[in-house]
């Protein structure tokens, strides 16, 4: 089939590059032009394992390319996907304008079309934003939602770093729809892949992905806070968590405790789902505890340091600053409360992440030292923060001579010269 996916970030691209490498005819479309450029080229704008080669692949096979021009993509394919950002606001609510903004567009160009089109929203939306924009779509196209278009909310459930196997490996697919017929042709573009598939309304599918994030974000900060009374009576949380997890209704997933979660999509989809619990008159208290716990989880890891120098002039080196192993998004990461305390604070601080550093920069700037490789970041400091769980991290002669605190479990740093577990 003939796609077009709006907007070229992580979730719009994994999703083309996936489908174009099924065979599909995918057109991306981003404002960006640089984002577009380096597409065509066959340069992923965002690193995600495995990405780069099968773009390239997709490229050479002319399955796939990208261009600022909405209304042709729309013309010249069958069914739309919606991949654009919806960023929190500062009041934690979803910032929908761009994806309203999108929908009003897409409406326009679908009312030049005589025939049918398929709209699919993969967005994360909270519960009843779909509804508004189809009435948005309606109103600018002049057309029926379920009569001359049809209308799909599919969350997705990207793990960054394992992106493309969740995408050609789904535990799921949920498909909340409009009408059976919008239902039919998107289940149609799924045959082949080996996964159960949910269909369901459009309310309940924005619902999932929400309930999920939040169930996952729980799991965390509930390891967390039990690491944190782990660490008081001088046990290693690990070791409960690998008990708790052999509960096959539990699982291991998502037990590891540390220095917190981030990412482009826990916190801001808790912090919406809470706002949005508010906003029909409840309160949701343990959605709130998961977050306050989570800010607060990586000011810990300064408060250990403490135990063993004062900051002011103190020479400390970050290790990882990736939310999470296998991604350069540093979106909410822990690292970056981590280091501006530590700059508050006025310690003379280094950093250094395998994929992350490009990113990291546009954020610290000139506050802090930059290096090349883990080796010649701990060699300049006294002090080192484990802050994410590279690989290349596990090297037991990085830490020999230095102070440890380690926010992520890396059995290898109790090598150094003084070790501190955050939460064992």
């Amino acid at each position: 089939m003939n796609l077009s996916v709006i907007g070229c970030g992580y979730v719009g691209l994994v999703t083309a590059v996936g489908f174009s490498s099924r065979g599909h005819d995918v057109i991306c479309v981003d404002v960006d032009e640089k984002k577009v450029d380096m597409i065509n080229s066959g340069e992923p704008p965002i690193y995600e394992s495995d990405l780069e080669p099968l773009i390239k692949s997709c490229i050479q096979e002319k399955k796939i390319h990208a261009t600022k021009n909405f209304e042709d993509a729309v013309k010249n394919t069958q069914i739309t996907f919606i991949c654009v950002g919806t960023p929190s606001k500062g009041d934690g609510g979803m910032e929908s304008k761009y994806v309203f903004s999108v929908a009003d567009s897409l409406g326009k160009f679908i009312g030049k079309k005589a025939e049918y089109h398929l709209v699919v929203f993969k967005s994360t939306i909270v519960p009843g934003t779909t509804a508004s924009m189809i009435s948005i779509i309606e109103k600018s196209s002049g057309k029926k939602a379920g009569k001359d278009f049809g209308v799909c909310m599919s969350p997705e459930f990207l793990k960054e770093g394992n992106a493309l196997d969740d995408f050609f490996n789904p535990d799921r697919i949920v498909i909340g729809e409009f009408d059976k017929v919008s239902g039919d042709v998107l289940e149609n573009l799924f045959i082949g892949f080996n996964a159960p598939i949910l269909r369901t309304s459009i309310k309940v599918a924005e619902t999932i992905k929400y309930a999920s994030n939040s169930f996952l974000a729980m799991k965390v900060s509930f390891s967390n806070e039990v690491g944190n009374i782990c660490k008081l009576m001088g046990i290693d949380v690990y070791e409960v968590m690998t008990g708790l997890g052999m509960d096959e209704r539990i699982s291991p997933e998502f037990l590891r405790a540390g220095c917190g979660f981030g990412g482009s999509c826990f916190g801001k989809d808790v912090l919406a789902f809470i706002d949005t619990s508010k906003k029909i008159g409840y309160v949701p208290y343990l959605l709130e505890s998961v977050m306050e716990l989570n800010e607060a989880q990586p000011s810990r890891m300064i408060e250990l340091l403490k135990k063993h120098t004062a900051l002011m002039g103190a020479k400390v080196c970050v290790l990882g600053l990736a939310f999470k192993p296998g991604t350069d998004d540093i979106r909410d990461a822990p690292s970056l409360k981590i280091v501006n305390e530590l700059i508050s604070q006025g310690a003379k601080v280094t950093v250094y992440d395998p994929k992350a550093m490009e990113n990291a920069k546009n954020v610290f700037g000139s506050n802090v030292t930059y290096t090349e490789s883990a080796e010649a970041a701990v060699s300049h400091s006294d002090y080192v923060l484990i802050v994410t769980e590279w690989d290349e991290f596990r090297n037991k002669q990085l830490y020999v001579d230095a102070v440890v605190v380690d926010g992520r479990k890396i059995d290898e740093a109790k090598t150094a010269k003084v070790y501190e577990g955050l939460c064992w």
